[in-house]
């Protein structure tokens, strides 16, 4: 990969559109790096150029009459959008590498047909927003948002859906992901929370690259998966106000600490394909343009050897909203001269930079880097041999037995139990003969969470369906408001109150809708918020049904932390179930009755209201010197946090060494014991603390978890091997190195300080 690089660095492929064409690059039993090579010496200047071109597929946006994919004959509805659309006729003049937002595989495969008739034949790469699987495209596996996997502390479970999604990706038409989104989420009013695993640095790390290992291959990006993208770089999720693509400002020790880890794991590990800059600006200069992000961090320093691809129009917005390119030529040439290889979608970016070429603004040799890259991933992909899906064959392969058990598996696995007073959980069957189940989440498709094109009824089990599923005999009475959240019908309230004084058990729903869809949502992507209340009415229902004076149960369906500090106080049992995807109300369902028992833990700090932002868990020593005034200070939930239907007891750390040098791994060992009456499954967690640094240290960082199943009365003993990389931190010294002192080494349940038994640890 390095040589092909460094082979374009001191060469310029010559251009000539005439004559007979070198069909060798067509041969699949030569190198992929002389196919590359023999394409490019074949392609002009514009040929070049649009490699670089992404664009939206033909049923995008579409307002008029649907293509009718599925029914036309191929060759009759290619002649008919070559007349028609602008997007066909530029893919059969060799003018567009790449598309998006293709929904179908039916289209995918017109659109593959329409660049077989380009002059020199070159597929298209067909990209999808497959988050938490291949869920724009109907009928696809709609696994739980990556919030709740990060809940689920389990790498190997989403390397696997990652794999599968890969697929049902493939199965699709679709070889590229934008995903996984390893910012880190730092500021709960910010929409696009749901989409990241969490606030953590070390979390954030293991599971992105986990996902990436599982989308592409194991060893680099093989061909047999699809392409991932590693984004958005870099520090989109602390925007000022919660604001998404809001400015940020860090320092260095800041950005090195905290927000490159997860980005040089996902190159250096597991050698992610392509990288997505952020939307915002960081220290003053817009990531799209900033050439020390993507040149001498992102390329010389993590030594990445991908292709960088813009976000949606932002390139653009380098000129209309952050005013940092005086016109959106410039902002084009900007965009290109700083690092990025590919734009998404918009018009006028191809004639830009051909004439930056020719006018020497940019040189050649830079656009060959970028398209080398690109065709590389083609070839990769097989896509000059098969650029086409046998649609029969792969319907087998999507939705499948083995996807949904996973998908099942996944969302019991992300489920956090937050509350359990008395016991009151789990549900004994036959206990409670009437129950109700009430809420605007109740029965609603949100649970699918953001990213997710309108699924099958089939495919979607809600909370209600999974309730009616698991307690067959028992009286369900309902009061299920529109999923419409912001239009809450408050007549309804009054009904539920009535009913919840009849039921045994009162089981409420609620939290927000990121339904991409919906018009009403209020969570997601540019969802954001100015609070952390429960929105609208939904506070005013839980407080009416609680006045009823039966048991009641909150079950929370969200993609962002949400501050229910009341439903702490008053609500006996509260179940955080974040969006679970398509299996997700059999998930909850089976946790409220008690089939399944929840071991998901915190990936995120939950603030006790809006006014505490920022509250992470790993926050410097000064944060909280003092108090606030009138409220309570600190977290509502910590990192970490969750609680089990059986008990776990910790032993006290053990270290094999008391004193190492700054070179030196230690192990810290601790007897783990289930103490309780069922199994269980505990997320073991090792903290660490350097008590004093040239810079300032947080109180404490999460530097590894296990999960752990453990019988009745079973112990085992558990072990966390501290290599020097976790006591490492970006010094005054402008390196990561081992400062020698005294450590904290802390294990236990989470971060909460009364979870944690510690033990002493000095570094010479």
């Amino acid at each position: 990969m390095k040589h092909a690089l460094l082979f374009l660095v001191g060469l310029l492929f010559s251009s000539f559109c005439q004559g007979t064409i070198d069909e060798r690059y067509l041969d699949p039993s030569l190198p992929i790096d002389k196919r590359v090579r023999i394409l490019m010496r074949q392609m002009t200047l514009e040929e070049k150029v649009a490699q670089l071109c992404q664009y939206v597929g033909l049923q995008y946006g579409r307002k008029d009459k649907p293509i009718a994919f599925e029914s036309t004959d191929p060759d009759t509805l290619i002649r008919s959008l070559l007349e028609s659309n602008g997007i066909a006729r530029n893919i059969s003049l060799g003018k567009v590498g790449a598309c998006l937002h293709v929904y179908s595989v039916e289209e995918a495969n017109i659109l593959q047909m329409i660049a077989r008739t380009s002059r020199l034949k070159i597929p298209l790469l067909i990209a999808i927003d497959a988050i938490h699987g291949n869920c724009m495209h109907r009928g696809c596996t709609v696994y739980p948002t990556s919030i709740g996997m990060a809940s689920s502390f389990n790498p190997v479970l989403l390397k696997e859906i990652g794999r599968q999604t890969a697929v049902e990706m493939r199965s699709s038409g679709v070889h590229w992901t934008f995903n996984p989104n390893i910012e880190l989420a730092r500021d709960a009013r910010w929409g696009r929370v749901g989409e990241t695993f969490g606030e953590d640095t070390y979390l954030v790390t293991q599971m992105g690259t986990a996902l990436i290992l599982g989308l592409q291959g194991e060893n680099g990006f093989d061909g047999s998966g699809v392409l991932a993208c590693a984004k958005h770089f870099v520090g989109g999720g602390e925007p000022a106000g919660g604001i998404n693509a809001a400015p940020m400002d860090m320092s260095e020790q800041k950005l090195r600490d905290l927000y490159l880890s997860p980005f040089a794991e996902a190159i250096n590990k597991a050698y992610v394909a392509t990288v997505m800059p952020a939307h915002n600006e960081l220290n003053g200069v817009p990531c799209h343009a900033n050439h020390y992000l993507l040149q001498e961090i992102l390329r010389n320093e993590l030594g990445f050897q991908g292709f960088v691809i813009s976000d949606w129009m932002d390139i653009e917005r380098l000129h209309e909203m952050h005013h940092y390119a005086p016109s959106q030529e410039e902002a084009f040439r900007m965009a290109v001269k700083a690092g990025v290889d590919m734009h998404m979608q918009g018009d006028g970016f191809l004639e830009a930079i051909v004439e930056a070429v020719r006018n020497k603004y940019i040189p050649e040799t830079r656009i060959d880097l970028a398209v080398y890259k690109i065709l590389e991933a083609k070839f990769r992909l097989g896509l000059f041999e098969n650029p086409l899906v046998d649609i029969p064959a792969s319907r087998s392969l999507i939705y499948t037995e083995d996807h949904q058990a996973t998908a099942l598996e996944a969302a019991r696995q992300s489920i956090v139990l937050l509350k359990n007073d008395n016991y009151l959980l789990p549900l004994k069957q036959g206990r409670y003969k009437k129950i109700l189940v009430t809420g605007p989440n109740a029965n609603s498709p949100t649970i699918m969470g953001d990213w997710t094109t309108r699924q099958p009824e089939e495919n979607v089990i809600t909370v209600l369906a999974g309730i009616q599923q698991q307690v067959p005999d028992a009286v369900i009475d309902t009061v299920c408001f529109s999923n419409k959240i912001r239009k809450m019908d408050r007549s309804l309230i009054k009904t539920a109150a009535q009913k919840a004084v009849e039921a045994d058990i009162n089981i409420v729903v609620v939290g927000e809708n990121s339904e991409r869809y919906n018009s009403d949502r209020t969570c997601g992507e540019n969802c954001d918020r100015d609070n952390l209340e429960l929105p609208t009415h939904q506070q005013e229902l839980l407080e009416a049904v609680y006045a009823s004076g039966k048991p009641v149960i909150l079950v929370l369906l969200n993609g962002r932390p949400l501050s229910v500090t009341w439903a702490q106080q008053h609500i006996p049992a509260i179940v955080e179930a974040w969006e679970p995807g398509g299996m997700g109300g059999r998930a909850i369902a089976e946790i409220l009755f008690g089939k399944v028992n929840p071991s998901g833990k915190l990936p995120i700090t939950f603030p006790r209201s809006v006014g505490q932002i920022q509250t992470v868990y790993n926050h410097k020593a000064s944060q909280y010197s003092r108090k606030f005034a009138l409220t309570t200070t600190g977290p509502l939930y910590h990192f970490g946090y969750g609680l089990s239907y059986t008990t776990f007891e910790y032993g006290n750390p053990v270290l094999s060494k008391d004193t190492i040098h700054t070179n030196e791994a230690v192990s810290v060992s601790f007897e783990l014991a289930n103490t309780g009456l069922c199994q269980g499954t505990e997320i073991a967690q090792l903290y660490i603390q350097d008590e004093y640094g040239t810079v300032t240290r947080p109180v404490k960082e999460l530097k590894g978890f296990q999960r752990i199943t453990l019988n009745p009365g079973e112990k085992q003993r558990v072990s966390f091997l501290i290599t020097p990389d976790k006591l490492a931190f970006f010094t005054s010294g402008k390196k990561y190195e081992v400062e020698p002192g005294s450590f904290k080494i802390m294990v236990g349940a989470s971060s909460r300080e009364q979870d944690l038994k510690t033990v002493s640890l000095m570094v010479k």
